[in-house]
């Protein structure tokens, strides 16, 4: 064989090694999970008619299965937050962090000692069974992608959450959260009139909540976030007395989107019907 001939296969035998070389590394790293994606952590409420729902958050952990260590600190907030204010689409973001590419089953939520509600003007101390130490853990099977920001939206339901202690005024608080990944939900929104109904408004698929909001006092205005796609109700209960319920059904959600579903009126009782059917 020529030396120009042994120089051309010697040349090919090292391009092929070289290329089978990447390629084997690059499924290595696939396999292994290798670069970084995003999370972002986002709390709003499902609220309740108490004056504040104050939670006292000291840092948000995750859990990755490949992680020989557990729980990784994604967050150290140590902050209080009133959830009753993170309605109609206001969120706190309790964490934005870089990650590892994987699937992190679980969050964790570690509170602090400084957890109150306000009812009526008067202050009580909600305390939170186990919550210093084991955390408020909730299952999300999030998937970190690489160069992907991932958005969890976690809904804090205060109506479920604070329990009243027997007689006495003591409350536990016993977080009920519902946790979505935001890249499949969309939302709905509209006004509700008149605005001094002071309404709770509720999207509904077939027998369960899964969003709920007050109208805003000052417009009468609301945002249901987080909902997957699909057909709900759309239910609105007045909290000022005179006014009659109304509901909205086969409203739709698409992923990405908010459906502007306009005003919905609610009814006065009619007082003279009533009067004329004695």
């Amino acid at each position: 064989m020529s030396i120009q001939k042994q120089l051309k296969t010697l040349t090919y035998l090292v391009i092929t090694s070289a290329l089978l070389f990447w390629g084997c590394e690059s499924t290595l790293n696939t396999e292994s999970g290798s670069g970084t994606g995003s999370m972002v952590v986002k709390l709003h409420d499902a609220p309740v008619d108490y004056d504040e729902v104050n939670i006292s958050v000291a840092r948000v952990e995750v859990n990755n299965t490949q992680n020989e260590d557990g729980w990784i600190v994604i967050s150290e907030p140590n902050e209080i937050y009133n959830i009753l204010d993170l309605v109609n689409g206001e969120m706190a973001v309790l964490a934005d962090a870089e990650l590892e590419v994987g699937t992190y089953e679980q969050i964790r939520l570690i509170l602090n000692d400084a957890n109150t509600v306000v009812i009526n003007g008067e202050t009580f101390e909600l305390f939170v069974p186990s919550g210093e130490q084991t955390g408020v853990k909730l299952n999300i099977n999030a998937e970190i992608l690489e160069g992907i920001q991932y958005t969890l939206l976690l809904d804090f339901d205060a109506n479920r959450s604070v329990v009243k202690k027997g007689v006495q005024d003591l409350y536990n608080l016993k977080p009920v959260i519902r946790a979505t990944n935001e890249a499949i939900t969309g939302n709905i929104s509209g006004t509700i009139l008149p605005i001094d109904t002071r309404a709770t408004v509720y999207a509904i698929q077939e027998s369960d909540t899964l969003s709920t909001t007050f109208a805003d006092t000052s417009s009468g205005e609301f945002t249901l976030v987080g909902l997957e796609s699909g057909s709900y109700t759309v239910s609105v209960e007045p909290r000022e007395e005179g006014f009659e319920p109304a509901a909205l059904d086969e409203v739709s959600v698409t992923v990405g989107e908010t459906n502007e579903i306009g005003e919905i009126e609610l009814n006065t009782f009619n007082d003279d019907a009533d009067e004329g059917g004695e």
